[in-house]
This record gives C-alpha cells, structure tokens and sequence, in this order.
C-alpha cells in the first residue's frame, strides 16, 4: 500500500522517481480503510530533506500512511522558505486535538543548549505529554531521544571533547525485539552530535531496554516501553550525502574540520560514500510501523486510552 503525502510536497517527484508507491489524496479519500497516521515534528534545519527521508521509509511499508507535518507553534523556521511551511505544515496547536498512530519527533541544532534554553522548551514539553494521552507510539531521533529522556526520566546528556560524526558499528544486543525483527548482529549506522547519553545514568525499574549499542559512539537505539516510545540517538534516516553535505557546509567556516570516520573511500573527500545503513533504515522503520499496526486500536478515537505500561 502507499504512503499518502500532499500532491505538490516537493518529495513527491523524488519519492516518485526512486519508486517508491505515492498515493494522490483524491483517491485515497475513495478508500475504505483507515491509513496509519502518522505525525512528524520536523525540527531539522533543512525540513524539505529531513520530509523526503522519512517519507521514504515510512511509505515503504506494506500498509497505507497518512503522514501530516507538525511544526513548533511559535517558532519560525529559518532555512526553510516561509510559503513550504504555510502550505505543508500544521502547527501543533492546530493538530492537539488530533490523535496519531505513530508520531515522529527528529534531532535539532540546539545540542550546545542546556534543554530549558532551548526556545521551544516549553512548547516541546508540552508535546512530549501530549503523546502519552494521543499517540500510540513515538519514535524519538538525536537530540529529540535525549530532549524525551530528560523530560521523561531525568536522564542528562553530555558534551563529548569531539563530534562524533561518521559511520559507526553498533551491536544488535536485544536481537529477539521486534524492533530489530531481520537485523544482523552488527548494524552501521549515521552519527552526528556533540552530545550523549550514557547507560550509567539510565535508571533502575523503568522498563528502559538498550537494543543497540556502539563501542565508540555509546547507546545507539533505545526501547522505552512506559512512555510507548523508541529513542534512535542517531540517523539511520539519513541520505547518502547527508554526511557529505554537513561536512562540507561546516568546512567553509572550519577549515580544520575533520572529516567523518569511515564515511568516505580512503578519506577522500572528492569520492562518493557508499550507502552501508539503507537496509537497516528499512528494517527499523518497517518494523516499527508493523508494531503499531498490530497494536494500535481499530477507531483512531481509542487511541491513548489505553494506560502506559507500568513497569517496576
């Protein structure tokens, strides 16, 4: 089945290309089934990449997806013209009311920020609790997982001396979650952040589960059964390029910047990188639509009526 996106939302014609199965909005109100909704809280700096990205791997699932853009309220976005927005996005406010079956919430360029000097703090909490009451299930990414767990649990983050930015091997240590249904004992994935979190600082009796973990890079994915939520500290949604273009665009004002760890062929930065995290991509997104599908109630109205899991 196909993913049901706006018909002028620029990833269509790149969605379209790479064959992935579009459905236009007239024929899917023809339908009688109810799609997935699934929200996005698009908080990257470039939204029309970030839209495309998870279009991708949501819409390649075998159910229908009905994906809605969710932006920050009050905040205006900088590096994305003003009129994309206005025809695209919906700001949470005008989507509370609503109620969704999975809800995605992506990293920011705000990891320097202590959280509660971030703009949108207050907003984003807000979200986060409006997902245990209207959302079946989140899947958190970067600083979005670090932003959940110190709401949620306290847990801190942590400056690193150095960026960790590259491809890294992380252990698939829970290989029975459904999350991680078809992954192989080792998995690379995208990282990209000046912070952590550490298992040490994960608490006792929260029903917290480490799936996949790096011996570089730290904690790589993260089941957080009581708040209904997956925690990916990295980018496995991450194009070819994205590595590539952050690197670049971060040289032109640090010449001394290193470049990403096992990215590019022979750290040569005039050779094309080589796609090694597509299928895992795949694997993780297509396994969590599958979980909220098998789990979520039939009437979208049900759905946060059923109490988080207690754990402990």
């Amino acid at each position: 089945m196909p993913i049901k996106i706006p018909d002028d939302l620029p990833a269509r014609r790149q969605l379209e290309a790479e064959g992935v199965n579009i459905m236009r909005e007239r024929d899917a109100v023809r339908q009688d089934i109810r799609p997935l909704r699934i929200g996005l809280l698009n908080l990257m700096p470039n939204k029309i990449s970030t839209e495309t990205q998870i279009a991708r791997l949501v819409g390649a699932t075998p159910l229908q997806i009905e994906l809605t853009l969710v932006r920050i309220t009050n905040y205006v976005a900088r590096n994305t013209p003003v009129t994309h927005m206005a025809s695209f996005y919906r700001a949470w406010e005008q989507v509370r009311a609503e109620r969704f079956d999975g809800f995605i919430i992506t990293g920011a360029p705000v990891e320097h920020l202590a959280f509660e000097d971030v703009q949108y703090w207050d907003e984003l909490r807000h979200i986060l609790d409006w997902t245990q009451s209207h959302v079946h299930h989140c899947l958190t990414i970067c600083w979005a997982a670090q932003a959940a767990l110190w709401h949620f649990h306290g847990i801190p983050k942590h400056d690193l001396s150095a960026k960790a930015f590259g491809i890294f091997n992380h252990g698939n240590l829970a290989p029975a979650s459904p999350y991680l249904r078809g992954f192989s004992d080792d998995v690379l994935m995208p990282v990209s952040r000046w912070t952590e979190v550490r298992r040490d600082d994960i608490p006792q009796g929260r029903g917290i589960n480490v799936l996949l973990e790096g011996e570089e890079t730290g904690l790589g994915l993260v089941d957080d059964p009581s708040c209904r939520s997956l925690h990916m500290f990295n980018h496995l949604e991450y194009d070819t390029n994205s590595l590539g273009d952050e690197y670049f665009r971060d040289l032109a004002n640090a010449p001394s910047m290193p470049l990403p760890r096992n990215y590019f062929p022979d750290d040569d930065s005039s050779c094309r990188p080589a796609n090694r995290w597509r299928s895992a991509a795949h694997l993780l997104f297509g396994n969590w639509i599958n979980e909220i599908y098998q789990t979520t109630p039939f009437n979208v109205n049900d759905i946060g009526m059923i109490p988080r899991q207690l754990v402990g």
